[in-house]
C-alpha cells in the first residue's frame, strides 16, 4: 500500500502559531487603538448630531402634523391638524387645499396659539376654487409676542 504526501502549507500563510497554538493574531484584524478610534468616532458622531437636532429645534420651536381632510364639496374642505411648540407660543400655518395634480385650488393662514399645552388640534375649512382632493400643511412660522 502506497501513501499519499500532501505538499507542506507555506509558514507564512496562516501566521505563526502563538505560545497556546493559536493565531499570532487575537484581536481580529483590527489593534485595540484602531478600536478605540472607531468608538471615540462613533461617539463624536452621535454627540453631534444630538446637538444639530437641539439647535433645529431652538431654530424652528414650531412643528404640525397634517391629522386629516374631509372634501366637503367642490368648494370647500375641512382640515385638521396639530400643532407642536412650547406653551405661550403663537404662530401662523398655512394651509394648502390641492387638485388631483397637485395645483393649488385653495390656501388659508390659520393664527394658533397661544396653547396652554405643548400640542394642540386645530380644525378649520379652506374655500377652493374647484373641488380639492388633498390638503397639506404647507408650513408654521412662530409670531412676535
Amino acid at each position: 500500500m502506497s501513501q499519499t504526501q500532501h505538499p507542506a502549507a507555506p509558514a507564512d500563510r496562516y501566521g505563526t502559531a502563538g505560545p497556546a497554538g493559536g493565531s499570532a493574531r487575537r484581536g481580529g484584524p483590527l489593534g485595540r487603538g484602531a478600536k478605540a478610534a472607531i468608538a471615540a468616532a462613533l461617539t463624536a458622531a452621535v454627540a453631534g448630531t444630538a446637538w444639530f437636532a437641539t439647535l433645529r429645534q431652538a431654530d424652528d420651536p414650531v412643528a404640525h402634523d397634517m391629522v386629516s381632510f374631509d372634501v366637503l364639496g367642490p368648494e370647500e374642505i375641512e382640515v385638521t391638524f396639530q400643532v407642536h411648540m412650547p406653551v405661550g407660543t403663537t404662530a401662523t400655518c398655512t394651509i394648502e387645499a390641492l387638485a388631483p395634480s397637485y395645483a393649488q385650488v385653495g390656501t388659508l393662514d390659520v393664527p394658533v396659539g397661544p396653547a396652554q399645552t405643548r400640542t394642540s388640534a386645530y380644525e378649520v375649512t379652506v374655500g377652493t376654487s374647484q373641488e380639492a382632493t388633498s390638503a397639506v400643511v404647507a408650513g408654521c412660522t412662530p409670531t412676535a409676542p
